[in-house]
């Protein structure tokens, strides 16, 4: 085991060794002094130092650059107070936020195109994972840096599989039948409550992956038209739905899913009050932090060609319009989300897992460098062989991940389809009647956008 005082030391060694590579490959004198002329006042908004993946980063960028002033505000990004402080001519220097959302900034104007940070810094964009890039790309523009890269994968409950007399191989998400009579044979109610939910299609937020399960796409690959109403996104919808019906309905569903301890010792697994559920990859980092004894199973999601798919979201670094300190923003998002950042920063969470304990299951960014990295070295078999394999069903379907492309209308959208989703569980429209609904807001959304945008 590690004491505090060699993890220390260990953590202080890994920042040195990660700039020596950071600044190692310099060769441009251009790069050279965009690295040492930075200094003055950073000011961040919408980012948090939860962790040690955060503050090994954060101490990384401080070491490189002792002659900036970090200011992090902590907290998810209000886009109320971020719009009106752009438009008031105080901005922050540099902004956290989503990836789905970020492409609605930059039309506005609120955020910076980043080709000039990009050169100046060096930043080789090949080295992100391509669905993230494209997440922060408008009109072949890159307006963001991509950070964490979020998968989707099924997450299993096996005592549940055993008491239905069924196997991991009845879990199949090809065959939509199967997935009903698999959630029908996982449901429990006792006198009339459900003790059980069989499969949770986690609805509304996973809709796109039920779509594009369907072989749809909730948006055209330019980003211009909304295909809300498509008939197999119709499809979809109508089907992840009805998988409430098993529980009682969206009502009865929701009031019992409220119920699970879901970040603590007793939840919806160890509780065995779920089945299965399709859920970002992160979640299997907290299952082996909290409850390594769950009697889980992972498994890819896949479309009903058999063909493995994965829902990619995640944050990005951007700088607002009238940053009063680009260049220093842009030398922390180069810092944040280079390899040797990462691996630091995983290393450091290895580290604290060894003492511990516990199992590590990795971190997983939208630098494929980094995760190369990382899972080469740094993550190894654990012994565990349930979460082992999680980690190798994660690394499996990372290349097979879409994302929503990105447009100028990101936040209405998202809104224009999520309250779709929203009308049908709540049974005030059907599946069709709520997606023609959306499409209707969602096109007129994006025209205006993408009118704005070529003025």
């Amino acid at each position: 085991m590690l004491s505090l005082k060699s993890r220390q030391v260990s953590r202080v060694l890994l920042i040195v060794t990660l700039l020596a590579g950071l600044f190692g490959f310099v060769t441009s004198d251009r790069v050279a002094r965009a690295q040492t002329d930075v200094s003055g006042s950073l000011n961040v908004l919408g980012f948090s130092l939860p962790d040690e993946i955060a503050t090994t980063r954060v101490d990384a960028f401080k070491a490189a650059y002792p002659n900036v002033q970090l200011n992090i505000t902590e907290g998810s990004l209000d886009e109320q107070q971020f719009l009106t402080s752009v438009a008031s001519g105080t901005p922050p220097d540099l902004v956290y936020m989503d990836r789905d959302l970020l492409s609605t900034y930059a039309v506005r104007g609120a955020i910076m195109p980043l080709t000039e940070c990009i050169q100046n810094q060096g930043i080789d964009m090949s080295q992100y994972r391509e669905a993230a890039v494209q997440q922060v790309t408008v009109n072949g523009v890159v307006y963001g840096i991509p950070e964490f890269f979020n998968i989707i994968l099924l997450i299993v409950n096996e005592k549940a599989l055993q008491d239905a007399g069924l196997t991991l191989d009845d879990v199949d998400t090809s065959d939509w039948n199967k997935i009903a009579d698999l959630n029908n044979a996982l449901t429990k109610n006792e006198n009339g409550t459900v003790t059980r939910i069989g499969f949770d299609p986690k609805l509304p937020e996973f809709l796109p992956l039920w779509a594009m399960a369907n072989g749809a796409s909730l948006l055209s690959d330019d980003g211009k038209t909304a295909q809300l109403n498509d008939p197999k996104v119709v499809e979809a919808l109508d089907f992840a739905v009805k998988l409430h019906d098993a529980a009682g309905g969206r009502q009865s569903f929701i009031a019992f899913r409220d119920t699970w301890d879901f970040f603590g010792a007793n939840n919806q697994f160890v509780a065995d009050q779920l089945g299965a559920f399709p859920m970002e990859q992160w979640y299997v980092n907290v299952l082996a932090d909290t409850t390594p004894d769950a009697p889980v199973a992972f498994k890819p999601f896949t479309d009903r060609n058999g063909q493995t798919i994965s829902y990619s979201t995640g944050n990005a670094w951007a700088i607002p319009k009238g940053s009063a300190n680009p260049d220093a923003a842009c030398a922390m998002m180069k810092t944040m989300t280079a390899p040797e950042t990462w691996e630091a920063a995983a290393q450091a969470r290895a580290d604290l897992r060894t003492q511990d304990g516990k199992t590590n299951t990795g971190v997983y960014t939208a630098n494929t460098v980094a995760d190369e990295a990382i899972f080469g070295d740094i993550v190894k078999p654990s012994g565990s062989e349930k979460f082992d394999n999680a980690v190798e069903v994660i690394r499996s379907v990372q290349d097979a991940a879409f994302s929503i492309p990105a447009n100028p209308a990101g936040a209405e959208f998202r809104q224009a389809w999520q309250d779709a989703v929203n009308r049908v569980l709540n049974g005030e429209q059907t599946a069709q009647d709520a997606l023609d609904q959306a499409q209707s807001e969602a096109q007129a959304a994006l025209d205006a956008a993408w009118s704005q945008q070529t003025q």
